[in-house]
């Protein structure tokens, strides 16, 4: 188990506003200015809420762009971090930056203060969709940025969004495509969410923007995961963390949000990989067993065992049981009917 601690520094070396931002709402309403008293009080209290004791802890800086704040100010932040790491509580430090604000110089300060991960925002590969979120950056400087840090022995994960204005299925499956050419440690997707005192909200509420609908995006999302974990790229986190702010009636104005998201994506992944088992057998009425991992038990469920209730109800069967070994691989079905397996495992390579 890995714990990241967040530290947010709300906006910060970002050279403009992107359509989508609003800080506010994401992070929480946190302070402008991190003292060292607080960094401190955000940190110990992770490491005292720690109820196993995680393989590795991290200290992360989230919402801003990291490198371009100023020289002084970046090594203030890894200065507060220091005690921490030499006492042997934190293993290192992640942070989360534009991909045209490194270099040289920046990226051997950053490891001089064991910065160990480097999450770029790339939100998009295809520069159509970046010149219209108002990114800033290109495609290019992706992929430099990239290379750059994987020459310097860093970490590397990177932030994609599902859904910004002039994107489309074909768009974004060459963004997932792309990103894996990249191959970066880890992979981070959310569902574009029209976020209130945004130039995209303005989009939206003037009638130029539409949001996906919560079908595409699910869809969308189940590709890319499936791609991600068939180039064993874990993708670390499918969809916002949900905040106090945006739970603030008015908040949201479009798009999907679900405390849960993750889990509504790989209950439809759970929910194909049964259908296809079964679509081609004669099962009317009968009694089916499937067999999994137990760590995909409550996936395969779905919520409220909703999943359990559509494949019953769809091909009409009589009982639907689960059966769990603890050595099957995850995201591999087994599927039996009267002790007789109807035909070889299903392995959605996830």
């Amino acid at each position: 188990m890995q714990m990241i601690i967040p530290i947010f520094i709300m906006h910060r070396g970002c050279p403009h506003r992107c359509i989508f931002c609003n800080v506010r709402k994401t992070a929480g309403n946190q302070p402008e200015k991190i003292s060292e008293e607080a960094f401190r009080e955000t940190v110990n209290k992770y490491l005292e809420s720690a109820k196993v004791t995680p393989h590795r802890i991290q200290i992360a800086f989230y919402g801003g762009n990291f490198t371009g704040m100023g020289k002084g100010e970046q090594i203030e932040l890894l200065k507060f971090a220091g005690p921490f790491i030499k006492k042997g509580l934190v293993n290192g430090i992640r942070i989360s930056t534009r991909p045209d604000c490194l270099d040289a110089e920046c990226l051997d300060m950053l490891k001089s203060f064991h910065v160990t991960t480097v999450e770029i925002g790339a939100q998009s590969l295809a520069d159509d969709v970046l010149v219209l979120a108002n990114r800033g950056h290109t495609s290019a400087d992706v992929a430099d940025s990239m290379k750059m840090l994987k020459q310097q022995g860093f970490e590397t994960g990177m932030h994609l969004m599902v859904g910004l204005p002039g994107d489309t299925r074909a768009s974004f499956e060459h963004t997932v495509e792309k990103t894996i050419a990249l191959q970066p440690n880890s992979v981070r997707i959310h569902p574009t969410l029209v976020l209130e005192d945004t130039d995209l909200a303005k989009a939206y509420l003037n009638g130029t923007y539409t949001p996906l609908s919560f079908a595409e995006t699910i869809e969308i999302c189940k590709f890319a995961v499936r791609r991600f974990d068939e180039a064993s790229i874990p993708v670390i986190r499918l969809g916002l963390h949900t905040t106090r702010e945006m739970e603030e009636p008015g908040s949201i104005l479009a798009g999907h949000h679900h405390p849960a998201f993750r889990s509504l994506v790989e209950e439809s992944l759970y929910y194909d990989m049964a259908s296809s088992l079964l679509d081609s057998e004669r099962v009317r009425n009968k009694a089916v067993t499937f067999v999994l991992s137990p760590k995909d038990v409550s996936s395969f469920r779905g919520q409220k065992n909703r999943n359990l209730h559509r494949i019953k109800k769809h091909f009409d069967l009589a009982e639907i049981k689960l059966s769990v070994e603890p050595h099957r691989s995850r995201r591999s079905l087994r599927v039996i009917v009267h002790d007789k397996v109807l035909k070889p495992d299903f392995s959605d390579n996830i």
